[in-house]
């Protein structure tokens, strides 16, 4: 009768936790994705490249301040340093268009993004 006691609160305690962890959330943009951004108006640099990481629609990266989304369409949102960008990515690629500011002098372009 114990063991049939000891083997009921070992299962349930293996469901519980079960049913307690977190489900891990994917869309479809997952993933490191390489972004390549272009100056085309300002003195901000010509051209700079950064690895992004997107897990569950947000975007980070190392040593970056950050704060952005992609929705599951692929439309993205992002702030990066103070610059801010928009988008679209479509399978494995995307691009958009971002400004910022370079010593308080506006500068805009384009970026591009593959994932790697």
């Amino acid at each position: 009768m114990r063991f049939d006691r000891i083997a009921a609160f070992c299962a349930a305690s293996v469901i519980t936790a079960a049913l307690a962890a977190p489900a891990v959330a994917q869309t479809p943009y997952d993933g490191n994705w390489q972004v390549t951004i272009v100056t085309k108006t300002g003195t901000c640099e010509p051209t700079a490249s950064s690895m992004l990481t997107v897990a569950d629609g947000k975007i980070t990266a190392p040593g970056a301040n950050v704060s952005g989304t992609i929705g599951s369409g692929g439309l993205v949102k992002v702030s990066i340093n103070g610059a801010y960008a928009n988008g679209q990515l479509s399978g494995n690629a995307g691009s958009g268009k971002w400004n910022g500011a370079s010593a308080g002098i506006p500068c805009s372009g384009r970026w591009e993004a593959s994932r790697q």
